[in-house]
């Protein structure tokens, strides 16, 4: 993803530009495509937020369809929302996660499958609602501080299979090697989280790029997880402060801290190791609701693109992480890059994010679909 300075949109002008086009002076700004986050629990507000934070896109991987249904419908008529995907209700047990974690949410009973023979039909369902690729959470609780009843690796197998059946990619949730590896065998398409119970090996950063899955270490909330402060500075800055309610702001300032601090380097030094090995790595934070503490929509994603230069990738992979990595991955033609024909989802910073990343969050503009978003457009002329 080139970068484009603009000293003046009028630089690209040509015979055929509309006497009444817009022309948005960018002196000292950078042009990015709008930015993707690859791991979120959407709804309204949250998708309202993100794009007040430059995200025009939110991938969801896991929500209920009475939410989703009506919110994608709403999206697509609304100009202040940020575009979404979504896998539709996560593949759980009885009582497996996340039900401790969503128990105040007022969700309806997750669907379950008992056994592999009832896998078809659970992928069935997810699609019929709307669906655009499948998610199975292969969790223990262990690493999230309990205990909870967990996918057979024959069952995650049995739903890989199914998915793949129906042409759809299938996401594995797993937080520790051991469920890393029931989702490579399973032949998952990527990892929703990155293990954080132990350090990488050298085998199974091999056999992770040769499996050509792709990963979304979620880095913010490991270091929710592992009791960092991640948040807290990010709910500090300047730049962020004022645009979330007291309650975000506390929401984003606390964390997890189910493992000890020492653990986050584990999760660094594998993201390092994925990226010189060549497996694609997505941007994704987790977001989801007050209560998921350390993340909020929208701007942790900015800190998720900081903690990828803290593991080692150069700003502008960081960059391609939340942009044409997951478009592709997504298969999200439309979007990821600033070309014709793409969708005009853009993001106007101040500032060169290719050499300093903290520069995304020095926001001037941000368009979804063409359409600038006003309520940035009138706190910057006034601030």
């Amino acid at each position: 993803m080139g970068k484009q300075v603009l000293a003046d949109v009028r630089v690209f002008d040509g015979s055929g530009r509309p006497e009444d086009a817009e022309i948005v002076d960018g002196a000292g700004a950078t042009l990015l495509p709008g930015l993707i986050d690859a791991h979120t629990h959407a709804d309204e507000a949250g998708l309202r937020q993100a794009l007040t934070f430059g995200v025009t896109t939110e991938l969801d991987l896991a929500s209920t369809p009475g939410t989703m249904i009506p919110l994608r419908a709403e999206v697509a008529a609304a100009a202040d929302l940020a575009d979404v995907r979504s896998s539709s209700f996560g593949l759980t047990t009885p009582g497996g996660h996340p039900h401790q974690l969503r128990d105040r949410q007022r969700d309806p009973d997750w669907p379950t499958v008992a056994g592999p023979g009832e896998a078809q039909a659970f992928v069935d369902g997810r699609i019929a609602e709307g669906a655009d690729y499948l998610k199975v959470l292969i969790e223990d609780g262990r690493t999230l501080g309990t205990s909870l009843p967990a996918l057979t690796p024959d069952l995650v197998d049995a739903v890989v299979r199914a998915g793949h059946a129906r042409g759809k990619l299938v996401l594995a949730h797993a937080l520790t090697v051991a469920a890393t590896e029931i989702a490579l065998d399973a032949g998952a398409d990527g990892l929703t989280h990155l293990f954080v119970d132990r350090p990488h090996t050298p085998g199974l950063i091999t056999r992770i790029a040769d499996s050509g899955m792709f990963v979304i270490p979620t880095l913010s909330t490991l270091a929710s997880i592992t009791g960092r402060r991640d948040g807290a500075d990010l709910a500090a800055d300047a730049r962020v402060r004022p645009q979330l309610s007291p309650e975000w702001l506390d929401n984003l300032s606390r964390s997890w801290a189910f493992q000890q601090p020492h653990h986050f380097r584990y999760a660094l030094d594998t993201v390092a190791a994925l990226h010189a090995a060549g497996v694609d790595v997505l941007a994704g934070t987790d977001a989801s609701h007050l209560g998921a503490f350390g993340m909020a929509h929208g701007a942790s994603l900015h800190d998720e693109l900081r903690l990828l230069v803290l593991a080692g990738f150069s700003p502008v992979a960081a960059l391609n992480a939340a942009t044409s990595v997951p478009a592709a991955r997504f298969g999200l033609a439309d979007r990821g890059g600033i070309r014709p024909g793409a969708r005009a989802d853009l993001v106007l910073v101040d500032g060169d994010p290719t050499t300093d990343i903290g520069a995304t969050l020095s926001l001037r503009a941000v368009w979804r679909g063409g359409v600038r978003l006003e309520t940035l457009r009138r706190e910057h002329h006034h601030g």
